[in-house]
């Protein structure tokens, strides 16, 4: 089966609506005029009930099926990135420094897209329960709607959710049974010297030197106290020092991001860097501070859950186009914590060649919306079929 005809007729109002959404990027928890957008759609679909004001701008709809039976969950994120857009597009973001960078514009949309069709339709027994989401990018907006009692209160008991991924050919679905997005924790180091002119380091306690040997010599926890087989990244992003070209400063620091799967890796690295920081900043005659901050976990699906939704996949988009066993992402999603909470799957879908995520010239790509929308539609009267 292919692309729902029903979806494809209104694929145009989709496209106007994500691109709306576009013009309008919020950050966090903070996305009111999103969400009251969203909210207009929902009822415009004639949903049976929209509960807001959940993660302060989140929202779960209700469409309630031809028969009684299970809810299933089905959920969207819609927060956007702290970045100055540069696409060009006559619908780019009208809020400076920020942008849809990451397609939340596009999950919603696709979300709304299977909305308007179950609404009509009702093909299926028991409930669906669509979820929208703030605050995936920074803030754990999921987190923060399984906490508020999502799951209990609306009787989910399966939930899954689409993420578009640059490079994918378009309309292609991939996922994997087990670990599918890494968890993530960020950490900062703090290195105390002495300061002084900078025409006489001989008299002071260079910092800068000590956490320049510090993010050397985090890169070999990769390298030698890790598994090979397995995935880790550690990248040192940030480096701070100095305020003048002949003053050798008292203090600097670094920071970064460590992507994992597995709790004990990311509690060795946690580790490593503490030992590798204290005897490097020895050496350089200073001291370092380390903060370790884990924030999501992995994200890990259900295997018989991934594997169902790939059957439906194949409908949609043909056998061909599904990968069941595809490379798990480095990138961490806070869709792990609805999955922590209730069997599930997180899928790719296709964008095709453009920008990549996070990127300033990314754009969501209009013409997969039907795809995704059609795949969560067949989800539903999949898992759920009446009769």
């Amino acid at each position: 089966m292919p692309v729902v005809n029903r979806i494809a007729e209104f694929a145009e109002d989709m496209a106007a609506w994500r691109q709306y959404l576009h013009t309008i990027p919020e950050l966090g928890f903070d996305c009111p005029k999103t969400a009251g957008f969203i909210a207009e759609r929902l009822r415009e679909a004639g949903v049976d009930e929209l509960h807001e004001g959940i993660a302060r701008t989140g929202m779960v709809a209700i469409i309630e099926g031809r028969a009684t039976g299970p809810t299933i969950g089905l959920r969207a994120d819609f927060d956007a990135l702290p970045i100055t857009e540069q696409t060009g597009k006559p619908y780019a973001s009208r809020h400076e420094g920020k942008m849809h960078a990451c397609g939340h514009d596009g999950h919603s949309t696709m979300l709304l897209g299977a909305a308007r069709y179950l609404a009509e339709t009702r093909n299926f027994a028991g409930r669906v329960a669509l979820i929208f989401q703030p605050a995936e990018e920074s803030g754990g907006g999921g987190r923060v709607m399984v906490e508020e009692g999502i799951m209990e209160r609306f009787g989910i008991e399966q939930v899954y959710a689409l993420h578009n991924l640059p490079g994918l050919p378009e309309g292609h679905i991939h996922t994997t049974p087990g670990p599918v997005a890494a968890s993530v924790a960020t950490f900062r180091i703090d290195v105390t010297g002495q300061g002084g002119h900078g025409a006489m380091p001989h008299k002071t306690r260079d910092p800068l030197i000590a956490a320049c040997a510090i993010a050397q010599a985090l890169q070999t926890i990769v390298s030698r106290n890790h598994d090979a087989c397995d995935d880790l990244v550690l990248s040192v992003t940030q480096f701070h020092g100095g305020t003048a070209d002949n003053v050798i400063a008292d203090r600097a620091w670094l920071g970064g991001t460590v992507r994992s799967f597995e709790p004990h890796v990311q509690q060795m690295v946690r580790e490593r860097i503490a030992q590798i920081a204290a005897g490097q900043a020895e050496s350089f005659g200073t001291i370092a501070e380390v903060q370790f901050v884990p924030s999501y976990p992995a994200t890990v699906n259900t295997p018989e859950k991934a594997e169902f939704a790939a059957e439906v996949a194949e409908e949609v988009v043909g056998s061909d186009r599904v990968d069941i066993a595809a490379r798990r992402q480095m990138w961490a999603e806070d869709f792990s914590y609805m999955l922590e909470a209730r069997p599930g799957a997180y899928l790719f879908l296709g964008q095709g060649d453009s920008a990549g995520l996070h990127q300033p010239d990314y754009d969501f790509n209009d013409a997969i919306a039907p795809v995704g929308a059609s795949f969560f539609a067949r989800l539903v009267e999949r898992a759920q079929p009446l009769g």
